[in-house]
């Protein structure tokens, strides 16, 4: 997917015609808005056109020139909102802010917007949609909430490293690879303190480790031989 504001001219039909859509891959038509002009980034309004909200996309067809158009995809859409304060702009509108390609953020208000006149779209970071019927503003802004919902984010993989959990199968294969394979594992010895074998708990692991270990039967006749060479 291209991030960012594109020109569109995939027109269909006679006069101004409509856009061509991918119903291949599921487009649907969800909106025709007529009457609407655009302002993109800090420039004035443009000839009025027709608005085309579709499932995944928003498309805007000028009604004089068949070869103007522009499109933006719901995934580049960072933020829409109902803008009605006089002060951030002189018409109710839809207001949107678009991604662009990494690099050229903020780009859209400063010159390299623009060269020798012309507005450079893959920079254009913010987009006003003017309806000549301001009461659609509330109706519109609830369709790009429900088409944004059918768009969520993609859910990036994290990249694929080393895999730390591992099944019996994979350690009993790695056991009959050997050493050179550069895998180790570490294996539970059986009977372990702090581990139940069969119907044993700790405490009885304990105390066979106890009466096992000769260590202590060891230390108990060193003590009596200590003890009768000191009468």
């Amino acid at each position: 997917m291209v991030l960012g504001l594109r020109q569109f001219t995939q027109r269909t039909g006679n006069g101004a015609g409509e856009p061509i859509l991918d119903v291949n891959n599921g487009e649907e038509l969800m909106r025709v808005q007529p009457s609407v002009s655009i302002a993109l980034a800090n420039r004035s309004l443009e000839s009025t056109g027709t608005l085309y909200i579709t499932s995944k996309q928003v498309v805007w067809l000028s009604d004089v020139d068949r070869a103007k158009g522009y499109a933006v995809d719901f995934l580049s859409l960072s933020l829409h909102a109902v803008s009605r304060d006089p002060e951030a702009y002189h018409s109710p509108c839809i207001y949107t802010q678009i991604e662009v390609e990494d690099g050229d953020n903020d780009e859209s208000e400063g010159s390299d917007s623009e060269s020798d006149g012309v507005l450079d779209l893959s920079k254009v970071t913010e987009m006003r949609l003017i309806p000549s019927d301001s009461s659609q503003l509330d109706t519109l802004f609830e369709i790009f909430c429900e088409c944004a919902e059918l768009n969520p984010e993609p859910i990036e993989e994290e990249e694929e490293g080393h895999n730390w959990i591992f099944s019996a199968d994979q350690i009993e294969n790695e056991a009959t690879v050997g050493a050179d394979s550069g895998w180790h594992f570490f294996q539970e010895p059986p009977n372990s303190i702090g581990h139940s074998n069969g119907d044993h708990d700790l405490a009885n692991s304990v105390l066979q480790l106890q009466i096992n270990d000769q260590r202590f039967e060891d230390a108990e006749e060193m003590e009596r031989d200590n003890d009768s060479s000191q009468h």
